[in-house]
């Protein structure tokens, strides 16, 4: 190992915005299951469908838009 290395042609890491981060994050058991499905007719592992799927809604700025449906009370 040399004492010193010379870094002045250096360039950043062009990849680094590529760079994924590992969370924990809760998901409902069905819609794993769909992914894990969707996974077997792609042969594009779930995980990785699953981070395009949200890729693809952060990049086009999806807007969430959730309806609470009522139900009949007794």
């Amino acid at each position: 190992m040399r004492n010193e290395y010379d870094f002045t042609n250096a360039r950043k890491n062009p990849y680094t915005k590529n760079l994924k981060k590992q969370i924990t994050i809760n998901i409902n058991a069905d819609t794993i299951d769909y992914f894990k499905h969707q996974s077997e007719e792609s042969g594009i592992p779930y995980q990785t469908l699953i981070n395009l799927y949200l890729t693809d809604c952060a990049q086009q700025k999806r807007e969430l838009h959730i309806e609470w449906k009522k139900t009949a009370t007794v």
